[in-house]
């Protein structure tokens, strides 16, 4: 391995670790950390657990509701704070002796004077208030007020507060004997004596409910350590559940307060280790995954995504429910895309860092289980859309089963199954049908080819392939043949059989820019046999370059453009190549003489590779029997071999040596000879 190489795969591996210690981070981030409580509790069901007992003392909260009524209570019997200003008397009464030693005092007895300010003495006493004020206590329903004058403060009920208008007739009501209303309205300006001498002291009134609401207790009693909560089967009433929300809030403070570092630390080292274990088993058993970094990254962005949404969910269990996540997306996608064992790991790696965040961590492995396995089995060759309805219905069914017979076997029967629960599968069942968009948001952002769109390019009625066909009748037929001899030996050796049926049908593609120079699509003279074979070898290595500008045109997934690239590798075009070494023996062929591949690099590729030479090959065979045909495979594959044509494609030996097999039972079976048919013989 060169240095620069080298220098290559380990930057390469840097950053797939990086790829890997970010979703670490992120899942630890994302994790709660008040680990301390996981139960799962609704005030008139059962409890599902065990017996509960108090670790350590706590007090008991009060609800909400509770806290809220009592409040309003307090502020229902609320006294807000008015300032009674006394100097205002004082004041009001002088400019009444003034008026009446002015001019008052020529028209009106002195007994008036005596009245009024013997009026004004009660009503300021009492205290004047501004219409709109009293308007406002009103509307509050304030029952009573704190008089403050002078820094002391005296309770008074809000209907002894006088109004301007409330003031005004009380003096003129219930008058004595000897004084006239009228003298009072004419002579006397009665406005001009009634002041307000009260204002509302909002500061004061805001800061003394705020100390009222502030002293109202959120606890009503303790639960003692080892004191008993509640015990499996029992019902929980409104008592225990305010014990356990207490016990779940005083978790929560504890084990941040106490615990919180044990807990973000057991959280490092499990996600770690889960992670680890899906690292270890992609670079081992999956390099095809590990070495390219779009691909692992896929793997991880759908562990990370589902991670996130469990702590969500988590977060907010007062609306949400644990089994609406629908856990089943990452073994449909990673079925869709790689295999079942890669699925299934993938999906246990998840669960298993999900678990102990969630209620129920033992029902919850055991029914997503479930949904793994059944995910996996009936999703295995995803091709029709019908198939992902039978995926989805059969996770609904294997949830509502497992979940069933869990709850029967922990319980001892059904009458204690949360019946809401299936509610959360169903939801989880449609949030599944997003699947098919998401294979093509995957295909999309991540480059991938899924087995469905595989099958839509393969359908010979598409547009490309019946331009094909009507261009390169004779080609067209030729990579049908590769397809059927190709897919064979797909299938014989547990290759992707539909990937590599679908290459060959696209693998000569090129051909089309110039179909007249290909024998197959010839009826008469061959063009090339007139022109230099410099000249004419251009043609032929060019329909590779051709077939990938129409591959780029036609928006054709990667994966079947290295079909179209590595069908005939880096090898030379044996006709021409022939002719030249035949006349210049000492001399290397010119790079023109030879196609630019690059070599296959997949079991798929190789395979396409050793069927196009094999059929193409079988043309000129002058005689169809089983030894020339056993002999044309072993030549053709042998030669291949020799040329390093498939040294950097992962397939054994013991996996050619079947490929071989097939391709020839394949020949034998489109070369056989027929019966002739006798010629009927008419009467005379």
């Amino acid at each position: 391995m060169s240095i620069k190489d080298k220098k290559k795969k380990e930057t390469s591996i840097v950053f797939k670790v990086l790829a890997f210690v970010a979703t670490f981070a992120l899942i630890l981030w994302v994790f709660p950390r008040e680990g301390s409580f996981r139960y799962e509790f609704h005030e008139g069901q059962p409890w599902r657990y065990g017996l509960l007992k108090a670790k350590y003392d706590f007090p008991i909260y009060k609800s909400d509701d509770a806290i809220k009524a009592e409040k309003d209570s307090l502020l229902a019997n609320f006294e807000p704070y008015v300032q009674q200003d006394r100097v205002k008397l004082e004041e009001v009464k002088k400019q009444l002796r003034e008026d009446y030693e002015s001019y008052l005092c020529l028209t009106v007895p002195r007994y008036y004077i005596n009245y009024l300010t013997e009026q004004f003495d009660i009503i300021y006493k009492a205290g004047i208030i501004s219409a709109s004020q009293m308007s406002e206590f009103e509307k509050k329903k304030v029952k009573g007020i704190v008089m403050v004058s002078d820094n002391v403060g005296e309770h008074r009920s809000i209907s002894s507060l006088f109004t301007a208008k409330k003031a005004y007739s009380a003096i003129l009501s219930n008058l004595p004997v000897g004084i006239n209303d009228s003298i009072l309205l004419n002579e006397f300006d009665l406005e001009r004596y009634i002041l307000e001498n009260c204002t509302y002291d909002q500061s004061t009134s805001a800061k003394r409910r705020e100390e009222m609401l502030h002293n109202v207790s959120e606890t009503f009693g303790m639960v003692q350590k080892d004191e008993r909560i509640v015990d499996q089967g029992e019902i929980i009433t409104h008592e225990t559940y305010l014990k356990l929300s207490s016990l779940k809030r005083a978790s929560g403070e504890r084990s941040i307060t106490v615990g919180g570092y044990w807990i973000l630390a057991g959280q490092t080292l499990w996600i770690a280790l889960m992670l680890g274990f899906l690292f270890v088993y992609l670079r081992r058993f999956y390099p095809e995954i590990f070495g390219h970094l779009h691909t692992l990254n896929f793997v991880l962005v759908l562990i990370l995504i589902l991670c996130v949404l469990t702590s969500l969910v988590i977060r907010n269990d007062e609306f949400l429910n644990i089994y609406m996540i629908p856990y089943a997306l990452l073994p449909i996608l990673l079925c869709t895309f790689y295999d079942s064992r890669v699925a299934i790991f993938a999906t246990m790696v998840t669960i298993l860092i999900c678990a102990p965040i969630t209620p129920f961590p033992f029902e919850f492995l055991m029914v997503q289980m479930a949904m793994g396995f059944t995910a996996i089995l009936t999703l295995k060759d995803f091709t029709q859309r019908s198939q992902l309805a039978l995926c989805i219905l059969g996770i609904l069914i294997a949830y509502c089963f497992s979940y069933t017979s869990l709850s029967m076997l922990q319980q001892g029967g059904v009458d204690q199954v949360q019946w809401i629960t299936y509610v959360s599968f169903i939801v989880n069942a449609l949030l599944l049908l997003s699947s098919y968009l998401l294979i093509y948001l995957s295909e999309w952002a991540f480059g991938f080819t899924s087995n469905v769109t595989l099958m839509e390019l393969a359908n010979i009625n598409s547009p490309l392939l019946r331009q094909f066909s009507e261009i390169c009748p004779g080609t067209f037929q030729h990579s049908l043949q590769v397809s059927n001899l190709a897919a064979a030996a797909a299938s014989a050796i547990g290759a992707n059989s539909l990937l590599v049926r679908t290459g060959a049908l696209y693998h000569d593609l090129g051909k089309m820019a110039n179909p007249q120079y290909f024998t197959e699509n010839q009826d008469g003279a061959n063009p090339l046999s007139s022109m230099p074979a410099d000249k004419a070898v251009r043609f032929i290595t060019g329909h590779v370059i051709d077939g990938m500008k129409l591959a780029e045109e036609h928006h054709l997934p990667k994966v079947l453009r290295d079909f179209i690239t590595t069908h005939h590798g880096s090898g030379p075009a044996r006709y021409f190549y022939t002719l030249f070494k035949n006349e210049h023996p000492k001399e290397d062929a010119p790079s023109y003489y030879f196609y630019q591949g690059p070599d296959p690099s997949t079991r798929e590729t190789a395979i396409l590779m050793m069927a196009d030479t094999i059929e193409a090959a079988s043309h000129s065979m002058k005689e169809y029997t089983e030894s020339s045909i056993d002999q044309l495979v072993e030549d053709l594959i042998g030669r291949q071999i020799s040329a390093g044509s498939f040294k950097d494609v992962p397939i054994t030996l013991q996996e050619i040596e079947v490929i071989k097999k097939e391709m020839k039972s394949k020949l034998r079976g489109m070369y056989h000879t027929r019966i002739s048919y006798p010629k009927e013989v008419t009467s005379r």
